[in-house]
């Protein structure tokens, strides 16, 4: 991972890269000083080079012309003697190297020695060749020697010549001696230099270190501070303490406004977290804070005695409170009963009871056994006993008594689930079949449970595309006038032959469809073969013309929108009359939202298709919602006509709803006739038609057809 550089890392990079260019700058510095150095004193060298051999040409030719001069006399008349004292004198001035007279054929007369060894030889060296014919001083120069000669001679004749050689030892000697002198006068001067370049480094350096100090305590400690107190507050530690500051700039505002932005996080986060982990409109823990409480409190379990039990409880026909009365009103009794609930609990809860509610009409309470192994099981069993009681007494609502249950299932820890999700899954399976045994009272889970569970969801995996397979076919029961005993039509049924299992009971697999949605994909399937069964009857049976085909339509076939377009479309395809349609819908159905229905009624009546509403009089609506919800029939329910013949009330109430229903201009079916007397009584009463045992069987089209024949 690429490590990031921080303000002091880049300040330090900067101040090294600063120095780095400060030596570089001082290393040139002191190179071009060094150069400067070297250049001075060759020029120094030279200078004085110059005036050191100015000095000794002045001189030598000056003393060379002047031993010419006194040497005239004695040579003119070969007075070797006295030339040699001249030129003996010559030779002990300092710096010369030797004195030669010469004739004009450049014959060596006298060199300064006693025995003079060179008389009589002629000069052979590099300097001699241009001596010998000159008129005036001339002037020869090597690395270590200047030579300078000058002609003898009387008047215009020329005797000879006489040379004199200056060495440039002693010069050189100066020359160097000065040089010496100079370069450690200039080594001082760089040195000195040197000490005072230092010092100024050793000033910057201190200078970057206080301002790198200055940097690290204004800025770069607080921004550290802050930036760890932001890491904390972002692992979720809102509590992170901010450095205060009482600095007047930049940095204090800073430091004092991440402060406020703390405190308001904080806050803010308390609100989230109330709003997160609170019901908005019951005040208890969610869905979400009970979830953490379960997941600790299952933790905690987990290698101890202590036992849980979770109660999964809901209530019982809700839905019929916002439809009848509104939402408002079922806020209200959501409020109660959560009030209800949590007295309950701090009765008979005990210790570390919690309440949650999940949403909706669903509430959940968790009870903690305590460390001596108490029976976790009876009291979840005395609670629930005591929701139930409670919970079935009446609630005032809107100026109205609402009488409702509750449904609980309960689950144990670690008896029924070890871990959190199995617990919550078993306790709602539990609270499912509490539903299923007929509402208000609780179940404890089983694994009989999981099975049925299992098997329905294998039910409904079967179930889908049974269509396509061939596995479901449509019967057909016969309905019969009373008045005349004919046959007035057919009710559709639907019916599944399992390929393993065999024949499916529809209460089963209708209430998986259901709730499943494959209704929503099988009931216009039924819809379209019963039309066509019904157009087949009338085409090939001149007495079947008038007879009609009713099709049940369930709840979610209601809610998706379409049917009126749905049967409008499966008539125009398959021919059939719209007043040989019979739509069946539930009472309990149709009341869940009775405007919008009452406007779909409405159109399948102006297309001419008859409504019947079906299993009438188990609902909670009564004969008023008739008179808002256009229908042309209703069935009698077969739980009444079971008992009409033994059972005063039934008969009483079968003989007010035919009644009823007549004054309304409602025709009446009777279903589940199975006894002559039931028939006889019904014909009696007045009831338009029956269908059921005794009159017909359910059957298959091939043998209806066979019936029709």
């Amino acid at each position: 991972m690429r490590r990031r550089l921080g303000l002091r890392g880049r300040f330090a990079l900067v101040a090294a890269i600063a120095l780095l260019v400060s030596l570089g700058l001082v290393a040139l510095v002191l190179q071009r000083q060094d150069a400067m150095h070297r250049d001075m004193q060759q020029l120094s060298l030279q200078a004085i080079h110059e005036f050191s051999s100015k000095r000794l040409l002045s001189h030598g030719e000056a003393a060379t012309l002047q031993l010419a001069d006194s040497l005239v006399n004695p040579l003119y008349y070969f007075d070797l003697e006295a030339i040699g004292s001249a030129v003996r004198n010559v030779l002990r001035q300092p710096d010369v190297s030797y004195v030669i007279v010469y004739d004009n054929q450049g014959q060596i007369i006298h060199d300064g020695s006693a025995d003079i060894s060179t008389y009589g030889q002629a000069m052979g060296d590099p300097f001699a060749f241009e001596v010998l014919s000159l008129s005036e001083a001339h002037v020869q120069s090597s690395d270590s020697l200047v030579d300078v000669a000058a002609p003898i001679q009387i008047g215009d004749q020329r005797l000879g010549g006489v040379r004199v050689g200056y060495s440039l030892a002693a010069v050189k000697a100066d020359e160097q001696q000065v040089g010496g002198i100079m370069s450690g006068r200039l080594g001082e001067m760089g040195r000195s230099q040197l000490l005072w370049l230092g010092l100024l480094l050793a000033a910057m350096v201190a200078l970057l270190v206080a301002i790198g100090y200055v940097l690290q305590r204004a800025l770069v400690s607080p921004v550290r501070q802050l930036a760890d107190a932001a890491r904390e507050i972002e692992a979720g530690n809102f509590e992170a303490e901010v450095p205060a500051s009482r600095r007047n700039d930049e940095m204090g505002d800073l430091m004092r406004a991440f402060a406020h932005m703390r405190d308001s996080i904080v806050r803010h986060d308390r609100d989230i977290r109330r709003m997160a982990y609170t019901d908005a409109l019951t005040g208890l823990s969610n869905r979400l804070a009970f979830r953490e409480l379960l997941d600790q409190r299952v933790a905690e379990g987990h290698g101890s005695a202590r036992q849980l039990a979770l109660l999964f409880a809901d209530i019982d026909d809700f839905k019929r409170v916002n439809d009848t009365i509104g939402h408002d009103a079922g806020d209200e009794v959501l409020m109660q009963f959560s009030s209800r609930i949590r007295d309950v609990i701090d009765l008979h809860g005990g210790a570390g009871a919690e309440l949650a509610r999940f949403g909706g009409d669903e509430f959940v309470v968790l009870l903690q056994g305590g460390a001596g192994g108490d029976d976790i099981r009876m009291r979840a069993e005395r609670l629930a006993e005591s929701l139930v009681c409670e919970l079935g007494r009446p609630i005032a609502v809107h100026g109205r008594q609402v009488f409702l249950g509750i449904s609980i299932g309960i689950a144990l820890f670690p008896d029924d689930a070890t871990d959190v999700s199995s617990l919550m899954k078993n306790g709602d399976i539990a609270m499912y079949q509490a539903k299923v045994a007929g509402k208000n009272c609780h179940r404890f889970y089983s694994r009989v449970m999981d099975q049925a569970v299992e098997r329905r969801v294998r039910m409904e995996q079967d179930l889908r595309g049974a269509w396509e397979r061939g596995e479901l076919s449509v019967a057909y029961q016969p309905v019969y006038r009373l008045d005349d005993g004919r046959l007035a039509g057919a009710e559709a049924l639907l019916r599944w032959r399992h390929p393993v299992h065999g024949p499916v009971a529809p209460s089963l697999f209708i209430d998986v469809a259901e709730q499943s949605g494959l209704i929503e994909v099988i009931g216009p399937q039924v819809l379209r073969a019963a039309c066509m069964d019904a157009r087949g009857w009338q085409r090939d049976f001149p007495a079947a013309r008038g007879l009609f085909v009713s099709v049940n339509v369930s709840a979610r076939q209601l809610r998706t929108g379409d049917l009126a377009a749905q049967v409008e479309a499966v008539l125009r395809e398959t021919g059939l009359a719209p007043q040989h349609l019979h739509v069946e819908l539930t009472e309990t159905a149709v009341i869940g939202d009775e405007a919008r229905v009452s406007s779909l009624l409405a159109r399948l009546r102006n297309a001419g298709v008859k409504v019947w509403l079906d299993d009438f009089g188990t609902g909670f609506s009564g004969l008023s919602h008739l008179r808002r919800v256009p229908v042309d029939g209703v069935k009698i329910d077969r739980s009444f006509i079971a008992d009409v013949l033994r059972d005063p009330d039934d008969l009483a109430l079968t003989t007010a709803i035919i009644a009823m229903a007549h004054s309304l201009g409602i025709h009446v079916v009777a279903e589940g006739v199975e006894k002559e007397g039931q028939y006889a009584l019904l014909r009696e009463r007045g009831c338009d038609m029956a269908q059921g045992f005794w009159l017909g069987h359910p059957m298959q089209n091939q043998e209806f057809t066979r019936l029709l024949a």
